[in-house]
């Protein structure tokens, strides 16, 4: 069984600072790429940021210059560091990989998401 376990979301005021990790565990055989994602109440999921197994990174417009990607492989773990935090940044942060466990085949993965709240 393969888990993706969020932590580090919380409140914090305008201009502050954040990191978001997720863990990924069970019987792990290969992770592809491993991604964020976040709704706001109301919103659609969106892609906040993706890094490859090499480690390419891609970054949805409103949070380039601003929030970085990056993964342990070692770990099977994914950061999200956010800076310069906006109102705008509030929402559920999700953690996607794709993964292929022990006897199975590649599959999407959702972690349960964790509360980021931006404001003063």
């Amino acid at each position: 069984q393969v888990q993706l376990v969020e932590s580090g979301g919380g409140l914090v005021q305008p201009g502050g600072s954040l990191r978001l990790s997720c863990a990924a565990s069970g019987s792990i055989v290969s992770i592809d790429a491993m991604d964020w994602y976040r709704q706001a109440p109301g919103k659609q999921r969106d892609l906040v940021a993706v890094i490859t197994s090499g480690g390419s990174t891609n970054y949805a417009d409103s949070v380039k210059g601003r929030f970085t990607i990056s993964r342990d492989n070692a770990k099977n773990t994914v950061y999200l560091q956010m800076n310069s935090l906006k109102p705008e940044d509030t929402a559920v942060y999700y953690c996607h990989a794709n993964i292929r466990a022990l006897r199975d085949i590649w599959r999407n993965y959702w972690g349960q998401g964790t509360q980021v709240t931006v404001s003063s």
